[in-house]
């Protein structure tokens, strides 16, 4: 095996972003995959690779944005602008808008339009330096429609290089034609059409909203049980709006993560911790809903729980294309550290999505998906605001 390139004069942060970063650093890169990282004076630096002199930048692993709703059609400004002009989420709902405003404007595209309304979106998450994201369903609502936005995330790769996970996501909202119907929801169209994508591979993980206004304990219990019979990993939307105890359920099923839990009990905090399952936090919509509860941070470091931070991005309540800002958003309204933001959006965002020590680090045998940035502290990638340094993005070992 061969090298094929070697990045040269990097500035590389320490492990766990913490410690000083390291100066006159490298990366060999072999067959796409990180082959060594650190000082010059301790790598074997092969002589027949290609060399790229990064001159003195700061090398990080490539984003992970593990938490965004990307595949969709339509958008909802209209609906901002009444909020901002003081109608309540019931008048809004009355005039056309909310979450099925979505659902229809999803349900009317073809797979091909919706690649082509997601890919400007998620041009601006890699050009901030983004190597993987998830994409839940969850606006289709019917079997049909949410296989055809698992098709479409799933075709985005084909046209951008791009890591994609998928989420299934039909546990989302319960339909106007099954308002009266619940279980039949879920067996007919979130159960039944989970299987038809395990069946098709459209499918990474399952997810569901445990909200009151979505869907309980009970209920999602029945769904995480259908998964883990197909052999597929969970993760929950859960404590975003009440603490209805789905942080626990997430917990006591082995979650990869329980997204937003503003409403997150010091107890189940801890059951998070010792289930391994990341908390990924949302200050997207935290922000755009104007909420005053943010997660208990305070908690999840205590517990030793790991913490994410994802865009949230959707047409709702939080259309956030930006992961740089998520971090500062993560700093400035949630209170975490600069090392606590940069692992966020690097193994702790891997791991939430099952790939953790396959992306989100520069550890040897990992993707060489790498991001370069045009400043000199680690620090300087949270605390901007409105402002990318990105020089080069890396996937796989070549330019993206």
């Amino acid at each position: 095996m061969t090298a094929q390139r070697v990045l040269l004069n990097l500035a590389l942060p320490a492990p766990g972003y913490a410690g000083p970063v390291i100066r006159d650093a490298g990366i060999v890169i072999k067959d796409g995959r990180i082959a060594a990282a650190g000082s010059v004076r301790d790598l074997d630096l092969p002589e027949a690779a290609e060399q790229l002199d990064c001159g003195g930048r700061l090398a990080t692993p490539a984003l992970v944005d593990c938490h965004t709703h990307l595949v969709h059609g339509g958008e909802r400004s209209g609906e901002f602008r009444m909020r901002l002009e003081g109608r309540s989420y019931a008048e809004i709902a009355r005039a056309g808008g909310g979450i099925l405003s979505t659902v229809a404007a999803t349900r009317a595209l073809s797979v091909d339009e919706l690649v082509e309304t997601a890919l400007p979106r998620l041009d601006h998450l890699l050009a901030e330096g983004v190597g993987t994201v998830e994409i839940k369903s969850g606006y289709g609502l019917e079997v049909e429609a949410e296989l055809d936005m698992l098709r479409a995330a799933r075709a985005l790769s084909d046209h951008i290089k791009v890591r994609i996970r998928t989420s299934w996501l039909a546990a989302h909202a319960v339909p106007p034609e099954y308002r009266d119907r619940r279980q039949a929801y879920i067996d007919e169209v979130v159960i039944a059409g989970l299987r038809a994508a395990h069946a098709e591979g459209l499918v990474d993980a399952v997810d569901g909203f445990c909200e009151g206004i979505a869907f309980s304990v009970d209920e999602m219990a029945q769904v995480f049980e259908a998964a883990t019979a197909l052999g597929l990993p969970v993760k929950l939307h859960a404590e975003q709006l009440s603490d209805l105890g789905g942080a626990a359920l997430a917990a006591r099923h082995g979650a990869l993560s329980a997204d937003h839990l503003e409403y997150l009990s010091e107890a189940d905090a801890a059951a998070l911790a010792e289930a391994g399952t990341v908390a990924v936090l949302l200050p997207g919509a935290f922000y755009t809903l104007r909420e005053t509860q943010a997660p208990p941070v305070a908690a999840l470091r205590k517990t030793g729980a790991r913490m994410a931070l994802a865009t949230d991005c959707n047409p709702g309540s939080s259309p956030l294309t930006s992961l740089l800002l998520a971090m500062n958003m993560g700093a400035t309204l949630f209170g975490l550290t600069v090392p606590e933001c940069l692992e966020a959006v690097t193994v702790n965002a891997a791991r939430a999505l099952g790939l953790e020590g396959e992306v989100g680090t520069l550890a040897p045998g990992a993707a060489a998906d790498i991001a370069i940035w045009d400043v000199a502290d680690p620090a300087e990638l949270v605390y901007r605001i409105g402002y990318n340094p990105l020089w080069r993005r890396i996937y796989e070992g070549q330019d993206a």
